[in-house]
């Protein structure tokens, strides 16, 4: 029992010192970008030792991508968000206003957590092979992710399956983070802005059509 409690404490330590790397990453990233904040500006900002940032996160391009993991999913489990509960009620709400609604809903609260941090990601592509990997990966997934959205809801009669695939590719684009940040640059749209356009422009794109 005594090792059990001491595992738990330093479990717990150790969960309790990477919130605190994270949310002193995401700081810095967004306030200085990538190329200026090091990972020694990073422990000192956080309050812990250099060595315990180099340990847990062996590169600055490591470290962005664990800070846009947390911001993506809302939290610090290391769960998929098609896999999350959340995501799931969309997919599976009775009708097609209710899905719709709430996929927006899931894509304005997640671009209002990472906002900020895909910017700074945009930044560090150009400079590090790993960030343009994952996020060409993370595209896919967005792409896979929302046109199965899509899918579903002709797979479940609520909507035409009439040109699906074209109403999946389409969807999938329009809510992919780069049009997020596109509409953010151009018509400065604010969170409740992009959510209410999402539901609108999906909601054509689907042409309403109910079976």
């Amino acid at each position: 029992m005594p090792g059990d409690v001491n595992r738990d404490l330093r479990a717990a330590r150790r969960a309790d010192t990477e919130v605190r790397i994270i949310e002193a990453a995401t700081e810095l990233f967004t306030e200085r970008g990538y190329v200026a904040t090091t990972l020694a500006d990073v422990a000192k900002h956080a309050g812990v030792g250099a060595r315990t940032v180099y340990v847990r996160f062996a590169t600055k391009a490591v470290l962005l991508q664990r800070c846009l993991d947390v911001a993506i999913a809302g939290d610090y489990h290391r769960v998929a968000v098609p896999d999350r509960d959340w995501f799931q009620q969309a997919m599976n709400a009775p009708t097609a206003e209710e899905r719709i609604a709430r996929m927006a809903g899931i894509s304005g609260q997640l671009m209002a957590r990472t906002g900020s941090l895909l910017q700074v990601a945009q930044q560090a592509e150009a400079l590090e092979p790993e960030i343009a990997e994952r996020a060409q990966a993370a595209r896919e997934m967005t792409h896979q992710a929302i046109g199965g959205f899509f899918r579903k809801l002709a797979a479940d009669g609520l909507i035409s399956s009439e040109n699906i695939e074209w109403v999946a590719d389409t969807g999938a684009v329009l809510g992919q983070a780069e049009t997020y940040l596109l509409l953010t640059k151009t018509t400065g749209q604010t969170i409740e802005a992009y959510e209410s356009w999402l539901v609108e422009t999906w909601t054509r794109l689907v042409g309403s059509t109910h079976s």
